[in-house]
This record gives C-alpha cells, structure tokens and sequence, in this order.
C-alpha cells in the first residue's frame, strides 16, 4: 500500500507530489509540538488512567493536564469537558445527551454540519433558514422558539463557505423565549480562528475536533457546562464522570491539548497572517478573469473565517476541476468532507439560496496554520489556464 503524503510543514518543499495543500478545512497537518508530545505516549509502555498503579497514575496525570489545558482555550471548568473521538461524536452527543435529559423540540440552523443534522432529524426536530450569507435568520429563529424546545444548535463558523454565525444574537434570543433550552455550538471549524471562549462564552454546549487545528485525528471534546441538561448516551464504563465511557486514548488527548494550546497562543498572528494570504487567493482569482467570484460576495473577510475562500467558477463542473488541480499537486475540495463523493448538491449552498449553476461550479479552497504565500500563488497561477481548459 502507498504511504499517504507527508507533512511538509510551512516553508517545506513538495511531498509526495503535493505542491499546494488548500484542503486544511477537511484536515491540517499535525504541528511538530503536537508530535513531539505524543511520541512519548505512543513509545512507552502500557499505561491505562483507570488503573490504579504508577503507570496508570502517570497516564491519568498527562490526561487531567490537557484536561486543564483545554478547559483554559474553550473558556469553561476542567471538569465540563467531555474527551470524545471527534466532532462528529462530541455533536451526536450534545444534540442526543440534551434531548435525552429534556425531551422536547430541537431546532439547528439549516447550514449545520451532518453530525448535528443527522441527531436533529433522529429525535423529529426541525431547521431554521439563513441568510444569503449563510447566517442564521434571527427573525425566523425567534418565531419558533417556544418553552418548548428544548435544544438549539448553532455551528460557530459554518465548515463550507466559512460564515460566523451571530451566536451571542442566539443564545439572548434563546434565553428570552425558550428559557429552558440548551444551546449547543459545533465550533469544529471555527475554534482555529476564532476565541472559543469570548464568541462562545454564553452556549451550554460546545464541540470541537483536533485534527482541525493541528492535533491529531480521531480525538475530540464536548463541553458539557455545569447545569445543562444533558444526560449520557453511552453506557459501560466510569470514564469522563461517566459521560462517555471507554479508556481514553493519552496520547491522543495531549497532542490535542498541545495543538489546542499553541493554536490559542498564535492566533492573532496567524488569523492576521492567513486571513491576508486568503484575501490574496481571492483576488488574484478574480482579477484573472477566469470568472471566479467569491460565494460570500467581495467583502469575504467581513463575514467569514480567515482560512476559507469558496468561489464558483461560471461554466465550470465542480468535480473536473478539482480533478484537474490534483493532477497538478494542488489539493482543494467541492464542501464537507464528510460528504465527498454524496451525489446530492451541497445543502449549504442550497440553504443559502445560491444558484444551481454556481453550487455546480463551487469549490472550496481552505488554508491553515501551515499555509504558504508560495502555496497561494501557485494556485492563482494554474487555476485560470485549468477553467479555460474546461470550457473549451
């Protein structure tokens, strides 16, 4: 089997053929500190927290510590954060946990990610429509809250076209009409670029995914805020207070804590840094005349996160292009990675009420922590001549 390409790192050469990685939304490339952190876990001997000896007691030490250190980016008590393998889970479980502890009516905005969607639609709940931009319709909202429902569920920047989403606006309106409701945030893809605990502060619940900013894949958390009603969806063990039993991965959770706590501790410079590289893209694309035009219109910067730019391109198959970028090292997406290869258009787009034509042509290109200038360039100088291929 082909090894899968290798990180190479801010300022690095080509690996494996890749020259432009502009797909950080699916995934970004683990940060050295997160490695180095987790080498020792992954390279020593056994060592599960639940036991009860020194080796256990070590493994129980480390994951207490980035339990520390996660409460202190997300802005919340260690003991309301929930390890998960995911996002995807972490969401499953706010939206399951909440509705299992409180039945009563859920609402999620339309944009949402699947792992919110999927649990909304399971227990009958309903969306709320947005904006041309993608931001949930407040008026809308606040027409179907009621004391009723029980759970509402706001993404903190949507993971396709990159809108934040106005939560401090949804919590008030929340907590004025629907008093007994939780609200839950899926800032999955906006916790790299965006202050978790300022944007955030007033939501009950919160999820988030490593692998999004650095960390390793398969490991997550959910904020559980003290008072939230919520009630556990898995049974078999005592882990994380019993809100998700199975022996927790360490190694796992202290490269997450190790990403999670650089990410903090840079984001200034690199929302500054990335968000004028994305400006970059976006510009020489359109000034190219290749027909490029920004989904979230000229001003993207005002209303989007740093590392995305999704453009449609007039005339152009969504699919074919990128099939072409991959040809020439350049790797971008049509949306969600998580549903790649679905026949359907994107539901995002489609709530946004973007035109068909434009959903067909629209592709996401999304930067992270490792991007380069040389990078964008390379995209701004192949993709014109690959969309005049295309038409003609």
């Amino acid at each position: 089997m082909e090894p899968p390409p290798s990180d190479p790192g801010p300022g690095a050469g080509p690996a494996h053929g890749v020259v432009a990685y502009l797909d950080n939304a699916a995934t970004t490339a683990l940060r050295p500190a997160t490695v180095d952190a987790m080498v020792p876990w992954l390279s020593g001997g056994p060592a599960n927290p639940s036991g009860s000896h020194r080796a256990a007691r070590a493994a129980r030490r480390a994951v207490d510590e980035a339990r520390d250190t996660v409460a202190a980016a997300l802005g919340c008590e260690p003991g309301e954060v929930v390890f998960t393998s995911g996002g995807t889970e972490a969401d499953n479980l706010a939206v399951l946990g909440v509705h299992r502890a409180r039945p009563g009516r859920v609402l999620c905005s339309a944009v949402e990610h699947a792992a919110v969607l999927g649990p909304t639609r399971s227990v009958g709940g309903s969306t709320v429509p947005v904006d041309a931009l993608g931001r949930v319709d407040l008026a809308a909202l606040r027409e179907v809250l009621s004391p009723e429902v029980s759970l509402v569920a706001v993404m903190a920047a949507n993971n396709e076209v990159g809108t934040v989403q106005p939560l401090d606006e949804v919590v008030a309106a929340v907590r004025e009409l629907a008093p007994g409701a939780a609200v839950h945030t899926d800032a999955v893809a906006g916790v790299a670029w965006l202050d978790a605990a300022a944007t955030a502060g007033g939501c009950d619940l919160l999820a988030v995914s490593a692998h999004k900013f650095g960390g390793p894949h398969g490991v997550g958390a959910l904020v559980v805020r003290d008072g939230a009603p919520w009630a556990p969806v898995l049974h078999g063990g005592s882990q994380e207070r019993g809100r998700r039993p199975g022996t927790v991965d360490v190694a796992a959770v202290v490269g997450m804590a190790v990403a999670l706590a650089e990410t903090v501790a840079e984001r200034p410079a690199t929302v500054q840094r990335v968000r004028a590289l994305r400006d970059r893209l976006v510009a020489g694309l359109v000034s190219s005349g290749c027909g490029g035009r920004p989904t979230l219109g000229p001003d993207t910067s005002s209303v989007s996160v740093a590392g995305t730019a999704h453009l449609a391109f007039d005339g152009v198959a969504a699919e074919e292009l990128l099939l072409l970028l991959d040809e020439h090292g350049i790797c971008a997406s049509a949306g969600s990675a998580c549903s790649s290869g679905a026949a359907e258009p994107s539901h995002v787009l489609q709530a946004m009420g973007v035109d068909p034509g434009a959903v067909r042509g629209s592709v996401r290109f999304s930067l992270g922590w490792s991007t380069t200038a040389d990078e964008v360039d390379q995209v701004v100088a192949v993709v014109p001549g690959l969309v005049d291929r295309l038409r003609s």
